[in-house]
C-alpha cells in the first residue's frame, strides 16, 4: 500500500493549488477566496520517484462551528490516517496566530511535519520564511504551487521521511472493471448522506445546508463482490440561480462526473416530487447515454396519500424513459439499499453487455419478417445484418439497403426487441442505421475509357434484345 500524506492549513494558503500541482491533475477545486475545501480529497502524487496518496483537507479556523467544524473533523480524520503532514502557510502573509495554532494542533498528533512556505514568487525566500523558524517544525521548503516551483525538491524530502511502500500483490492504478457510480441531484436531497450509508462511515460531510458538497468527491469501496467508485458531487441549481463562481465550477465538475460514470444515481426528494431541474438535469444524463437509476430519498417521511401523488407524477412525467428504475429510499436510514445496489448491478450489466454479430443479426432478421417498414416511393428497406458498435451505452449498428427511408417509429419498433431479448435494463439503447452502397454506382468515374464503352455497348445489346 501507498503511505498517505496529508495537506494542512489555515484558509487560503495554497493546499488545493499544491495538491493539484503534485497531482498533475485539476481535481481540486481552486478559487482565490478562502473556505472553498470542505471534504476530504483523494489523489497519487507523480512528482518524483516515489509514490503516495495525496490527501487534500479544508482550511483550519480558530473557534470553528457549523460547516467549519465539521471541515476540522475531516481534516483530523485526514491527519490520523497519514504517515506525513505537509504544513503549509503563506510566505506572503507571513506567520500568524492561526498558524501558531495549527502547529500546536499538529504536534498533539505526533506525525512526521513538513513546513511548505507558498507564495514564495515575487518574493525573498530567506526573508520571507525567516519568522517561520517560530514554530519549530525546520527550516519552511519554499515552493510556489500555482508555477509549480519547488515540487520535485519537496517530493524528495518527503521520500526520505516516508516508510517503504507495502507490497500486497495489488496494482495501485485504477482497475479496468470498476463500477464507476455518480451521485447527482438538486442541493440538500441527500447525496453525501447517502455516500456515507453506503461506505459505512463519515467520509463525506453531510449538513442541513444546500451546497454543502462543493468538490466532486470520489471514494473507493467493495460491496457484493463488484468493486466501486463513488463518486458524490455538489447539487445542481438552475443556471439562473448560479451567480458564485464556485458554485459554477463545482456544476461543471458535476456535469463531468455524469460522463465519466458507468452508472448515474439521479437523487431525488420525494417530499418534493419531480421537479423542473430534476429533468433538466435527467435530460444531460440521457444525452451522454449514460446508464440510469432515479433514487427518491426522505421516501421514510411520507403519508400514504402523498407517496401515491408522487408515484403517480413520476409515472405520468417519465414515459420517455421507461427502462429507468425507480428505487424509493431513506439514505438517513439506510432502508432500500439493497434494491439500490441490485438496480445499479443490473444497470452496469445491461450497459456494458457484450452482444454477439450472429445473435443480433438473428433477433434482426426474426423482427424484420414479422414486421417489415412501411414503403419508401415504392420500395421496402432491407436490412441485412447487425453487430455491436460499442457500450456505455451498448449500440447496435444495423446495415441494409435504404435505411435513410426508415421511420423513428420502427427505430423505436427494433429498439424494444432487442430490449426484450437481452433483457437490459436501466441503459438507453442506441441504433445507428447503413445503407449498402451500389458499386457499379460509386465504382463508374473510376473505370476506364475502354471499360465504360463495353458497358455502353453491353446496354445497347440488352435493350435491343428486349424490343424483340
Amino acid at each position: 500500500m501507498l503511505p498517505v500524506v496529508a495537506i494542512v492549513g489555515r484558509p487560503n494558503v495554497g493546499k488545493s493549488t499544491l495538491f493539484n500541482a503534485l497531482t498533475r491533475t485539476r481535481d481540486a477545486l481552486v478559487a482565490d477566496m478562502p473556505g472553498v475545501t470542505r471534504d476530504r480529497q483523494y489523489g497519487i502524487s507523480n512528482v518524483g520517484d516515489r509514490p503516495c496518496v495525496l490527501v487534500d483537507t479544508g482550511g483550519l479556523v480558530a473557534k470553528a462551528e457549523g460547516i467549519d467544524y465539521l471541515t476540522a473533523v475531516q481534516v483530523h480524520q485526514a491527519i490520523e490516517e497519514s504517515q506525513l503532514v505537509l504544513f503549509v502557510v503563506s510566505a506572503r502573509d507571513g506567520l500568524t496566530l492561526e498558524d501558531q495554532e495549527i502547529a500546536r494542533l499538529l504536534r498533539e498528533h505526533n506525525r512526521p511535519v513538513l513546513l511548505v512556505g507558498n507564495k514564495i514568487d515575487g518574493t525573498n525566500p530567506d526573508i520571507a520564511l525567516a519568522e517561520f523558524a517560530m514554530l519549530g517544525m525546520g527550516p519552511a521548503l519554499a515552493v510556489a504551487a500555482s508555477h509549480r516551483q519547488g515540487m520535485t525538491n519537496l517530493m524528495e524530502e518527503a521520500a526520505e521521511i516516508l516508510p517503504p511502500v507495502e507490497e500486497d500483490g495489488e496494482a495501485e492504478e485504477e482497475d479496468k472493471d470498476r463500477l464507476r457510480l455518480t451521485i447527482v441531484g438538486r442541493p440538500n436531497v441527500g447525496k453525501s448522506t447517502l455516500v456515507n450509508r453506503m461506505l459505512g462511515e463519515e467520509r463525506v460531510m453531510a449538513f442541513d445546508l444546500p451546497g454543502t458538497t462543493r468538490d466532486t468527491i470520489s471514494t473507493f469501496m467493495e460491496q457484493g463482490g463488484i468493486k466501486y467508485e463513488l463518486i458524490d458531487t455538489a447539487g445542481v441549481r438552475r443556471r439562473a440561480r448560479v451567480t458564485d463562481m464556485v458554485e459554477k465550477f463545482s456544476v461543471i465538475k458535476a456535469l463531468q462526473a455524469i460522463n465519466r460514470a458507468h452508472v448515474v444515481v439521479l437523487m431525488l426528494d420525494a417530499t418534493e416530487g419531480l421537479t423542473d431541474q430534476d429533468t433538466t438535469l435527467l435530460g444531460h444524463i440521457l444525452q451522454q447515454g449514460r446508464a440510469l437509476v432515479i433514487a427518491m430519498n426522505k421516501w421514510d417521511g411520507m403519508e400514504e396519500y402523498d407517496r401515491k401523488q408522487v408515484l403517480s407524477e413520476m409515472d405520468r412525467r417519465l414515459q420517455y424513459v421507461p427502462w429507468a428504475r425507480q428505487i424509493r429510499l431513506s439514505a438517513l436510514h439506510g432502508s432500500g439499499l439493497k434494491e439500490l445496489y441490485k438496480a445499479v448491478k443490473e444497470a452496469w450489466r445491461s450497459a456494458t453487455i457484450d452482444m454477439p454479430t450472429p445473435e443480433l443479426t438473428r433477433v434482426l432478421l426474426k423482427a424484420f419478417e414479422a414486421h417489415q417498414p412501411p414503403m419508401s416511393q415504392g420500395r421496402t428497406p432491407r436490412l441485412r445484418f447487425a453487430h455491436a458498435g460499442g457500450n456505455c451505452p451498448p449500440r447496435i449498428i444495423i446495415h441494409g439497403n435504404r435505411t435513410d427511408a426508415i421511420p423513428a417509429s420502427y427505430k423505436r419498433y427494433l429498439e424494444n426487441v432487442f430490449i426484450r431479448h437481452f433483457k437490459l435494463r436501466g441503459t438507453p439503447l442506441q441504433i445507428d442505421f447503413r445503407s449498402g452502397s451500389n458499386p457499379f454506382k460509386d465504382n463508374k468515374n473510376k473505370l476506364t475509357p475502354r471499360q465504360l464503352a463495353k458497358r455502353k455497348r453491353l446496354k445497347k445489346f440488352t435493350k435491343s434484345k428486349s424490343r424483340k
